[in-house]
């Protein structure tokens, strides 16, 4: 039961400082919809994400309406196509994606994920075929999201899929290169990728999964934010436990939600994914939370510090507040959808080397990163790689989603609207990695893989 205190002080967190479930997502197996013919297997496709979504957007209008909660997104995941579709005759695997998209846009569904693969270890036939679709499949799509995950602690960096990446980067940006490579945004590489998460553009329905299950990402920057400028002078101890506090009541509304979109819709409840996801919007930032807690700009020394308690204590609230936690559930850091980060990026605060950094004790990686134009497809490999490192050591997910936008160089911003936001163009190294990028092979996994 839910206290009048409690209630209201949501009310009060959505009205004035940002609170939102960021999105509701259907995670929808397609391991039936295989075919030998793969027009047949694409129809499968489009009709049983049509019947088991049907019902999503008006659920989450409905919920948002009786309980006063916004619901900013409602999204789709499905089984990796690269799984669904090897067993078909295509050589190209767009009409798959062509699909995924009619389907999304027929049930009302801003982003539906899933175009994905899993080459940690290797690729099959079908996972070559996805990867070398992708640049069509999402510069002629307008809702598909695409992950291919290419390394993990117990597998160790696929550096083949590395190098192939970094080229499939390159000629997504060049496909939309009108659009500032907006391609490139519906595109994430993963080190050890979770199989249910929700937020997009790496979410995909995990094998391990239900037939059908809802999954909630729940957001609060600036609720955040708003507690620890409370505590302001503490120390911390004091502001861990104030953070630790407040993730617990957004993660228990999240739950809330997602339960009774769940019994609305008749699947299951999945997990809540409670990470903090920033928005452009005024007081939705997490650098902003970094910087309430004593730092001058976002970036400077002391950053990861402040970033490693945010994210820490971010779980633990969480953690207590549902049994049920899953996704990334942290803190994120893209650069082009978090004002804060851009204002520190733009004054010469956040670079590239920091945000790296950074990555090592939040909960993603390298996110919606510009950067010139003309960077080598080698270059992009090595940062990928770099980044996957970080995941494989660690035992953590780790992710590269990052545009080399076209015609754009250093000090250039690239707009893509919405929650995409925009971003300054950051500098990456001049020298070249290509000799060590095309040795090919794989890293081996590290010893702290050996755990049985």
């Amino acid at each position: 039961m839910y206290t009048l205190n409690e209630v209201l002080e949501t009310i009060r967190m959505v009205q004035e400082e940002n609170l939102d479930i960021r999105t509701i997502t259907m995670g929808i197996s397609l391991r039936d919809c295989t075919d030998s013919n793969y027009q047949k297997s694409c129809q499968k496709i489009y009709d049983k994400i049509t019947s088991l979504a049907k019902d999503l957007v008006k659920t989450g209008e409905e919920i948002e309406r009786e309980y006063g909660i916004p619901i900013i997104n409602k999204r789709i995941s499905v089984t990796p196509i690269s799984l669904v579709a090897e067993s078909s005759n295509a050589d190209d695997y767009t009409p798959f994606a062509e699909a995924m998209d009619r389907a999304a846009k027929e049930v009302g569904v801003n982003f539906i994920g899933g175009f994905s693969a899993l080459v940690q270890k290797g690729l099959t036939k079908g996972d070559r075929i996805l990867i070398d679709s992708i640049p069509v499949a999402l510069s002629t799509t307008e809702r598909v999201c695409s992950s291919v995950n290419v390394a993990s602690t117990h597998s160790g960096i696929n550096m083949d899929a590395v190098y192939r990446m970094g080229q499939i980067v390159k000629e997504c940006a060049q496909r939309t290169a009108d659009k500032d490579g907006l391609a490139c945004a519906k595109l994430v590489v993963f080190c050890n990728v979770p199989e249910d998460n929700p937020f997009m553009a790496g979410a995909f329905h995990g094998i391990g999964e239900p037939e059908c299950v809802i999954n909630v990402g729940v957001s609060g920057p600036g609720v955040v934010k708003n507690a620890v400028e409370k505590v302001n002078g503490s120390d911390f101890g004091t502001l861990a436990e104030t953070v630790k506090k407040t993730a617990f009541k957004i993660t228990r509304m999240g739950e809330l939600v997602g339960r009774a979109a769940a019994k609305k819709l008749g699947v299951p409840f999945g997990i809540v994914d409670l990470s903090l996801a920033p928005t452009p919007a005024v007081g939705d930032s997490v650098a902003e939370v970094l910087e309430a807690m004593g730092l001058e700009r976002c970036g400077t020394h002391g950053t990861t510090a402040a970033l490693a308690l945010l994210n820490d204590a971010v779980k633990k609230g969480g953690a207590m507040a549902s049994s049920y936690v899953g996704g990334l559930s942290g803190a994120f850091i893209p650069l082009s959808e978090d004002a804060g980060m851009i204002r520190a990026a733009e004054c010469g605060a956040l670079t590239l080397e920091k945000l790296e950094a950074m990555t090592c004790v939040c909960s993603v990686g390298l996110d919606m990163i510009a950067i010139p134009g003309d960077t080598p497809a080698e270059t992009i490999a090595a940062i990928i790689a770099d980044e996957m490192a970080i995941g494989m050591i660690n035992s953590k997910t780790t992710a590269v989603r990052i545009i080399p936008a076209p015609g754009k160089k250093v000090g250039d911003r690239v707009e893509f609207g919405g929650l995409l936001g925009y971003a300054p163009v950051i500098p990456v190294k001049e020298f070249s990695a290509r000799a060590f990028v095309s040795r090919g092979g794989r890293i081996p996994a590290p010893i702290n893989s050996l755990k049985n």
